[in-house]
């Protein structure tokens, strides 16, 4: 019987031990799922009490800290979180001891020690006193407005996305593109280290894959469902979404470079071959070679001399290396020989005979000849040079894009030689002339 009574002590000694808090208290109990929503993103000063159960000065403070709730209710939070259950907000806030009391006033991301005495009549006046701080800190526009708790990464950076809960299957689930996702939390100094990289990334890859590639992130102590889901253990995180598939975890180093070598690798992978287009007009080059890092321009013989055969079989060589190169996102385009004489002009194609080759860069006016063969390996060798930065380039002719002829595009078909038309000597008096002649 004795043994019976005192398990009973123990168990209740027990509930009474987890159970500090409950519903009935002006206590708020604060858990790792409501803590980002609550106190982080509220406008209100909050006292929040770190504890553990089984600490016996965590008990002795619980009276008081319930009275003091009583008393500052409508005008200072006070809230308490069981580091027993919630360990990840305890790392978060470097826990040592127990009881640990915080003030989360105008920056909610660092919050101060409380260093006040332990009744109830102390905490009210510790908390009075950092709420006329508070105000003050308002009143003069030094802090404290509605947004100065929350979370600024990637505040104003329109290239890195922000997803949430709400929009995030709408936009990487069910969507196209390629992503890479960043699962973060604002504590984190590894996150506020990638912070910069990320963002320089995203503008970069944006451009370079003209936005089929998007890089997004994801505050994981707000949007905790997500954090759930990819079961994401620490920060920062980066996956890979691409539809269709499981996402898979970035493993890539975490520099600007890095990520976009990456997301270029990706890009690559899910895009078709650029299309090899025919110079037809003006727009056709100003559009490629201006949209383009470098375009690849092939001045092909005429069909005269090849016949379709011929000349196809020069594009289909085109076209293996467009596939080939196709991550490096080129222009490619061709035109028939003596066909645009101002082009081959200014880009020195002529002298090597025909077919010929010429790398453009636009943007900076100068270009580069194939010298070897025009075949896949002649040409491989060519634009491999030109990926790592090496062979020689020369200004293109007149520092402009020349003059631009319109044409009809080609039929497909062999050439036919020109019809000359035929004389008709009917008319003709033999007589006559052989009379002048003599």
């Amino acid at each position: 019987m004795a043994r019976i009574l005192l398990g009973a002590v123990i168990c209740s000694l027990f509930v009474a031990a987890r159970c500090m808090y409950s519903a009935g208290d002006d206590v708020v109990t604060l858990t790792s799922s409501n803590f980002q929503k609550e106190v982080v993103q509220s406008d209100s000063l909050w006292l929040v009490e770190f504890y553990a159960p089984w600490c016996g000065h965590c008990q002795r403070l619980t009276p008081d800290w319930k009275k003091a709730a009583t008393a500052l209710k409508g005008i200072v939070k006070i809230g308490a979180i069981d580091c027993d259950q919630h360990k990840t907000l305890a790392g978060q806030y470097e826990i040592r001891g127990f009881p640990t009391i915080k003030v989360f006033g105008a920056n909610k991301n660092k919050p101060e020690d409380y260093q006040g005495g332990r009744t109830s009549e102390a905490i009210v006046d510790g908390a009075l006193n950092a709420l006329k701080s508070l105000v003050k800190d308002r009143l003069s526009g030094r802090g404290g407005g509605h947004d100065s708790g929350k979370q600024k990464t990637y505040g104003g950076k329109k290239e890195v996305i922000e997803l949430t809960d709400d929009n995030f299957d709408k936009q990487v689930l069910n969507g196209d593109d390629v992503w890479l996702v960043e699962f973060f939390a604002p504590w984190c100094g590894h996150c506020k280290n990638l912070e910069p990289e990320w963002a320089a990334a995203a503008s970069e890859i944006a451009e370079q894959t003209k936005g089929k590639v998007k890089l997004g992130a994801v505050d994981a102590t707000v949007h905790q469902g997500l954090s759930s889901r990819y079961g994401i253990r620490g920060f920062p995180t980066i996956k890979i979404f691409q539809k269709g598939e499981d996402p898979v975890d970035y493993e890539g180093g975490r520099t600007k470079a890095d990520i976009v070598a990456r997301a270029l690798d990706l890009f690559s992978q899910n895009a078709p071959p650029p299309e090899i287009l025919e110079i037809l007009n003006e727009d056709v080059v100003k559009k490629t070679c201006e949209e383009h890092q470098l375009c690849i321009v092939s001045v092909l013989p005429h069909i005269l001399d090849t016949g379709a055969a011929g000349r196809n079989s020069y594009l289909n060589v085109m076209i293996k290396m467009a596939e080939k190169y196709k991550k490096k996102m080129w222009g490619w385009l061709w035109t028939e020989a003596g066909t645009q004489l101002d082009l081959e002009t200014a880009l020195g194609i002529g002298g090597f005979g025909y077919p010929a080759m010429a790398a453009v860069n636009a943007r900076k006016m100068k270009f580069a000849l194939l010298k070897g063969s025009f075949s896949e390996q002649g040409i491989n060798e060519f634009l491999r040079e030109l990926s790592f930065g090496r062979g020689s380039t020369s200004p293109v002719g007149g520092g402009d894009i020349p003059k631009i002829n319109t044409v009809e595009a080609w039929d497909g078909k062999d050439g036919e030689l020109p019809v000359e038309d035929d004389i008709d000597l009917s008319d003709v008096e033999l007589d006559d002339f052989e009379k002048d002649e003599l």
